[in-house]
């Protein structure tokens, strides 16, 4: 039980270092709290929901696992390297294809209300 406080200690410590260096998670956060108020004030659907909500986990979770990429790169190799910044690059694409995915379905889910 000790060892699983710890991990949530961990896991806690992790969100709140992401929140306070990336100005782009933060953003996506706010833009998640907006689209969570839209749907309560537009009584979303279970089904609706569960997309939303999983939309808005796999943009986070994408940001999330784009800084750590990033950031264990510049620990590998702090000078300018074109294979680190194909990584980067690459993890920069994956963080854009969940979002604009996260946008359609969003798209999709409000224009069914409006």
């Amino acid at each position: 039980m000790r060892k699983l406080i710890k991990s949530f200690g961990w896991a806690i410590n992790g969100l709140r270092t992401v929140w306070q260096e990336e100005v782009n998670f933060r953003i996506e956060v706010a833009v998640a709290l907006a689209v969570i108020g839209g749907g309560l004030y537009l009584q979303f659907s279970k089904l609706e929901w569960a997309f939303i909500i999983i939309s808005i986990c796999s943009v986070l979770s994408a940001e999330m696992v784009n800084t750590a990429v990033e950031d264990l790169c510049n620990k590998v190799e702090p000078n300018t390297d074109p294979i680190i910044g194909k990584i980067k690059d690459m993890m920069g694409g994956v963080v854009l294809i969940v979002c604009v995915t996260s946008v359609i379905i969003g798209v999709m889910v409000f224009t069914n209300h409006l």
